[in-house]
């Protein structure tokens, strides 16, 4: 006589890592849907898949979260014969950009005008397409000497200053005497 069969579930547990990213900000969304879980558990022909949610485009961190996951043996999910632990969330983080705004330097030689010029350059890791600001470069000098070309910026509408690490540098503007 045969005595009945016991199939017990697998008690060592799975436990499905979210996997972490970062970037610099580019105005685009920064997600990653890949995980990690643990190895040498499932049995043979048998597939896990899981869902992991999570997104960021600004500066700043967000939790990259398993909402989901299932066994699957061919056609058939055999989720209930494992045993799963709490999944552990990821990070997704944005970093700053950093830029520089310099003022032009220039120079001339005396003759009764006015000096300026209102070139202003960007530099470092730049604005990302589309953004930026717009600048009022207020440095004047009429007689011989040497004054910083002094300015100030607004960002366009749509550029956040959270996303940025901006830097100023004021150029030069010098006027020599007449040397005859």
């Amino acid at each position: 006589m045969a005595g009945p069969l016991t199939v017990s579930k697998i008690t060592k547990e799975i436990v499905i890592t979210a996997d972490s990213d970062e970037k610099m900000y580019d105005g685009q969304p920064l997600t990653k849907a890949t995980y990690t879980y643990t190895e040498g558990v499932l049995a043979e022909g048998d597939e896990l898949t899981a869902v992991v949610e999570g997104t960021i485009t600004n500066v700043g961190t967000a939790d990259n979260v398993v909402t989901s996951y299932k066994v699957m043996r061919g056609e058939t999910d055999v989720t209930a014969n494992y045993t799963f632990g709490e999944s552990v969330k990821g990070t997704l983080e944005v970093t700053k950009r950093s830029v520089t705004l310099t003022s032009a330097t220039d120079s001339k030689t005396y003759d009764g005008t006015p000096l300026t010029n209102s070139t202003v350059t960007v530099s470092g890791d730049g604005f990302v397409t589309g953004e930026g600001a717009t600048y009022s470069v207020t440095g004047t000098i009429t007689d011989p000497g040497t004054v910083d070309n002094e300015f100030t910026y607004t960002l366009n509408e749509g550029t956040k200053a959270d996303n940025y690490n901006i830097s100023t540098v004021a150029g030069t503007l010098t006027v020599s005497k007449i040397t005859k």
